[in-house]
Parts: structure tokens; sequence; C-alpha cells
């Protein structure tokens, strides 16, 4: 299904993005949910699927992880299953992530569902990232508060709530409106009957992931290999002591590393396209020889791109779920990271240059597109 979403983007970049929460009523309109809460739990007693039960009884929070095998100990009220990353594993539901194209793919995270029957829902808490909050099937109450320093505590060791809070929204969404929150803005929603809600959630890595996954890269790629010196070494009263200048060499021998743009270049697009979570990789048996695929293409063949694959670029640089591409075919290059689907059209003469058809053959093999049909 292709869902046309009523958003006025520039207004919306102007006034709200990373600055205030909003409600956007009939965002989709006539939404049509693109799962039912059986196919949602079904996906939830997977193993490669992340997902987890979120209960409230009594005073008690509760929360228990995937893969389920049953369902049957559960009440009508007061509980919530979340699944992640289902446009990994459901294509109809991966459709809700195209319409938020406006904003940058390396951005984009992945589609959390959750099923909530009355009174479910997870309690007030922050997010670090931004979200939005698509209403499906039933209602649900929303409440959202101001941006100010709070104290987060664990109810459940799973679980990170903040205290009660002023209310700065405080509605009912109804199927097809949208709730955005940027990041640090507290907030619940409740279930007032059985419902789906859609979050579309954006990556927003911290320092400390930075700092971690670019290490990581320069120990895989033994960079960094220069070491410190000191030929004209400062006398110093004291043999303890480290001077400040020693202290500042030591630090841009770090920033010299960290500075050094195609390494940090290679590394970002290594980094930002893999997926957080596991992909649906299904390889084909026997794997497609170039002239196949050429065959098929030619003959009307569509191939789309596998739901949560991350494809980005820098530059006329394409990197796929970690792999760096042969980018001396530039224009199929930036065909394959704007089009979900890919055509003969779309490729155009590219097909026609035996390292791009090789290549291209390698990623369909690789499991991360597929013919249509």
């Amino acid at each position: 299904m292709d869902y046309q979403l009523n958003l006025d983007w520039r207004d919306f970049l102007t006034h709200h993005w990373q600055k205030k929460p909003v409600i956007i009523k009939g965002g989709f309109r006539h939404f049509i949910d693109p799962i039912t809460p059986d196919e949602l739990a079904g996906l939830a007693m997977e193993n490669e699927v992340d997902s987890r039960l979120v209960s409230h009884q009594g005073g008690r929070w509760d929360v228990s992880h995937g893969p389920f095998e049953s369902y049957d100990h559960l009440g009508e009220s007061n509980w919530s299953l979340l699944v992640q990353a289902v446009d990994h594993w459901h294509e109809p539901s991966a459709a809700l992530m195209r319409p938020f194209r406006q904003l940058p793919d390396w951005r984009i995270d992945d589609l959390m569902i959750s099923f909530s029957v009355p009174g479910g829902g997870v309690g007030p808490h922050l997010d670090q990232y931004d979200v939005f909050i698509i209403q499906g099937t039933g209602r649900r109450r929303w409440r959202v508060g101001d941006k100010v320093p709070m104290k987060q505590h664990c109810p459940h060791p799973d679980l990170l709530q903040v205290a009660p809070f002023d209310a700065i929204i405080d509605e009912e969404l109804e199927p097809g409106d949208i709730l955005y929150i940027p990041p640090s803005f507290p907030h619940e929603g409740y279930s007032l009957e059985n419902s789906l809600n859609y979050s579309v959630g954006f990556r927003a890595p911290s320092s400390r992931e930075l700092v971690s996954g670019f290490a990581d890269y320069v120990l895989s790629r033994e960079l960094g290999g220069q070491r410190y010196s000191d030929p004209d070494i400062p006398a110093r009263p004291h043999p303890a002591d480290i001077l400040p200048q020693e202290l500042d060499k030591l630090q841009h021998m770090m920033l010299d590393l960290v500075q050094h743009k195609d390494a940090f270049r290679q590394w970002f697009g290594e980094f930002v396209s893999q997926s957080r979570h596991e992909l649906d990789l299904a390889p084909p048996e026997p794997p497609y020889q170039p002239g196949e695929m050429y065959d098929l293409l030619q003959q009307g063949e569509a191939l789309r791109r596998l739901g949560g694959l991350r494809v980005v670029r820098i530059g006329e640089d394409c990197f796929v779920n970690g792999e760096h591409l042969d980018s001396r075919q530039s224009q199929a290059i930036a065909v394959l990271a704007q089009y979900d689907v890919l055509d003969a059209k779309r490729l155009g003469d590219a097909l026609d240059d035996p390292s791009f058809l090789a290549q291209l053959t390698a990623l369909v093999n690789s499991g991360y597109w597929y013919f249509v049909d």
C-alpha cells in the first residue's frame, strides 16, 4: 500500500523537528493497518525478532522478552506487546517508513509496532531520539510534558521511567493521527481499547557510540600506528609530573586520527549503514548469474530492496549494510540508494557494464534485493 502523509514538511521542520511535540490530526487519511494483532503476535514468537511484553498489574510492573510461546496467561487489561524492527520482517508494514524519507535515510532507524489492551502502556518515560507515533486501530490517550530536567528510575530492571509530569499535550489519538515527540520530552500513552501503534524511530548516535565504533575501525584496519615521540624532552622539577604540553601532544595524536577525512568517511559509511536489528535475509538458491539477472530485468522483472536494509551515500560513495560499493557507475549507484524498487528503466545503461552487473548480482545473492515476483 502507498501511504500518503498529510504534512507540510517545511512548516514541520521549521517549528517542530527537535523543538517541540505536535499532534498531526489525520496525518494518514483513511488509515488501514498493514498488520493484524495476530500477525504481530506471530512475529514475536520468532527467535530473530526483538520483542517484549510489558504489564502493569496491582501496582507492579513486569517485563518479559520474546520469543514467546503463548499468550494464554495474559488478561484483558494493562499489558502491551512491543515488537521492534517490524519493517525488517513484514513488507506491508515497511511501507509506513517511506513517507518519512523527507528526512535523511541515515537518521531513520526502524518501525516498532505495539499492540495494547485497555490500560496497556509502558508508563511515563523519556526517549533520546525523535519518534513519530502513528495511531492504528483503536484509541489511545497520550500525554506529553515539557522538556525539563527529570530523574529517571527503574520500577523493573528492564524498564526506565520518570515521575508523573504536567502535560502540554493531553489528547486521544484515533486511526491515522500522528504524534511527533522530539528527544527528552516525557510522555506516556495508554490504550482506551484494543489498539495498534506504529512508532517510526530515528537514529541518534551518542558520542560514546561514535568513539567506540571508530576505535573498533582503527583497530581492525591497524590504523594509528604512529607512536609518541619527544626528541626535545623537557626537564621538570618532579619526575612524576606529566606536563601540559605533553598532554596536548597526546591529545593531538588522537585528534589527528579522527580528523583523517578519508578514514572517518569510510568508517562512518560502514557504521551508519549497519542495522541495529537482524535482517530477514533469504539469499536465493541457487545464486543468480549475471546473465540471468540481465535477462530478467530486460524482460520487465523488478527488484525490491529488503525491508530495513540501510543504504547511504557520502558524496559518490555508497554503503549497504556496512559494505562499501564500487561507485564507478555513480548514476546507477545513486538509483540503488534512492529507490526501493529497481527495474531496467531506472538502471539504464549501467546494466551493460559487466562490473556493475556483477556487483548488482552479488547484492541480490546476498539477499539485499530480491525479485518482486
